[in-house]
């Protein structure tokens, strides 16, 4: 059987037994529900990625089998139920998550600690592209937000994150745009070629 911390230490799990505690649902239902309010975005959703959470959480008495269902010649489905340790199990988690940091690597951050090397005027390229990329997602994730409450297919509460996401972004593009600014200016010093001061 798992333990507490390997079960804890896939984020799709959390996805998967939020669905569950909606309503019971079987592994295809689930996945088509997290495109559909566009959580594949939070976390990574493939077929067997999803089916070694659903195996997981089985194993460890977090959910369980509720029935077998076919529809027409379909191939049959199992349909899954979480259990009352699965309950006191996911807001456990959801408590910590929310309660305490997590570290996190963020490749952007990465990046940005070497912008230098692209000098002022690819790095002004680099941002403004990326900042394009943001506005599109942004707008997606907004429509797809709308979209949502507006067939009132959820409460408001289970669809936050996007909510989230989208005061993430504007920040993310805030910090862009006044960061171009900066280098256009002049104001963000830049170093001299082949030296590691900053320009005078």
């Amino acid at each position: 059987m798992p333990s507490s911390r390997s079960k804890r230490s896939n984020p799709l799990g959390l996805a998967v037994l939020g669905l569950l505690m909606e309503s019971p649902m079987h592994p295809h239902a689930l996945a088509a529900t997290l495109r559909e309010r566009g959580l594949d975005r939070v976390f990574k959703v493939t077929t067997g990625s999803l089916y070694d959470v659903v195996r997981s959480l089985q194993q460890s008495g977090w959910i369980e089998v509720r029935e077998t269902v076919r529809v027409g010649a379909r191939p049959e489905r199992t349909v899954y139920q979480v259990t009352s340790p699965g309950r006191e199990g996911f807001a456990r988690w959801v408590d910590e998550l929310v309660r305490v940091p997590a570290e996190e690597y963020p490749t952007f951050m990465a990046a940005v600690s070497y912008l230098g090397a692209l000098g002022p005027d690819g790095a002004v390229s680099a941002l403004r592209e990326r900042a394009g990329h943001l506005r599109a997602s942004l707008e997606e994730i907004r429509q797809g937000h709308r979209a949502v409450l507006d067939a009132a297919e959820v409460p408001r509460l289970f669809v936050v994150e996007a909510e989230y996401a989208v005061r993430m972004a504007e920040a993310e593009l805030g910090w862009i745009d006044e960061l171009v600014d900066e280098i256009e200016t002049g104001r963000l010093a830049w170093p001299r070629p082949g030296t590691e001061g900053p320009s005078e």
